[in-house]
């Protein structure tokens, strides 16, 4: 923001404090908004316009007598609703896993399955995903899960107690599946120079799902984490409690209760068995 360029050459960053008004924000907040090709960036406006605030507040507590009292950034009547991530359901997860392996990128179907089935993010599926979390030496009845956002490392149970598969489709995947290098999920074609699978990069990634998505029918509002709100909405489908969900998705909550409640692997199965029974009482092939 600072690089940002005035209609009389100078960048914003270059204005002396006394020359930057609530007025002056209010119209850089409006040119901030707008892309370079017309779209809007609103949330990307927002996040500027705060850490303006912030820093300025800061720099006065340390500064006090340098930089002034008067915040114009701050009081600023800026309203912003953030769009909310569709979830994706299970039949169209099924649909883009389909897509995927006749496209013969079987990689982005296996990192979807992960995504709806076990709850995890896309930079840790295609980061840091790798064989030692599946079925690992010290507890070969899960799959250790790591969610980087919170810290959290969860041991999905992969069996009930009474032995039924609780991810069946995701299981007979891994199961059958070569192992190319550490991550489970890798490139589909080895680099033609070092003949080896690649991990995947973000952007094409994404590029990548968004051809499948499209092949397999699905319109383009269903993102890679829908996949992950969508495994949470079929938890809420089937009736899971508050901790169950915790407890799968390792995610963390501000209400005091939470503190006091443990993930246990009795939820956890509980909670599986539940997303089992939803997928299966409609004639889905679970199991």
């Amino acid at each position: 923001m600072s690089k940002y360029k005035l209609t009389d050459g100078r960048t914003f960053g270059s204005l002396p404090l006394s020359n930057i008004t609530p007025g002056a924000t209010d119209r850089l907040f409006e040119k901030l908004k707008i892309k370079s090709d017309g779209g809007n960036r609103t949330r990307t406006a927002l996040l500027a316009m705060r850490v303006c605030r912030r820093a300025l507040d800061t720099a006065h507590r340390d500064k006090p007598t340098a930089i002034p009292a008067f915040n114009p950034f701050a009081n600023m009547e800026i309203t912003y609703e953030a769009k909310s991530t569709r979830p994706v359901t299970h039949d169209e997860l099924l649909r883009f896993v389909k897509a995927a392996d006749e496209a013969g990128e079987n990689s982005l179907g296996t990192a979807a399955m992960a995504a709806y089935y076990w709850l995890q993010r896309e930079e840790d599926i295609i980061r840091r995903l790798s064989w030692s979390h599946y079925r690992p030496d010290d507890a070969p009845d899960v799959a250790r899960i790591f969610h980087h956002k919170t810290g959290k490392l969860v041991d999905i149970p992969l069996y009930d107690e009474d032995g039924t598969v609780l991810w069946p489709e995701l299981m007979a995947r891994l199961d059958a599946a070569p192992r190319y290098g550490t991550l489970i999920v890798t490139r589909d074609q080895p680099d033609r120079r070092r003949k080896v699978r690649l991990p995947w990069k973000e952007d094409y990634f994404r590029h990548r799902v968004a051809v499948i998505r499209a092949a397999a029918g699905i319109d383009f509002s269903a993102k890679f984490m829908g996949l992950r709100h969508g495994g949470n909405t079929e938890g809420g489908n089937a009736d899971l409690t508050d901790a169950q969900l915790r407890a799968l998705s390792g995610h963390k909550t501000a209400a005091t209760t939470s503190l006091y409640t443990k993930a246990t692997m009795r939820q956890r199965r509980s909670g599986a068995r539940k997303r089992l029974e939803e997928r299966t009482k409609g004639g889905n092939l679970s199991k």
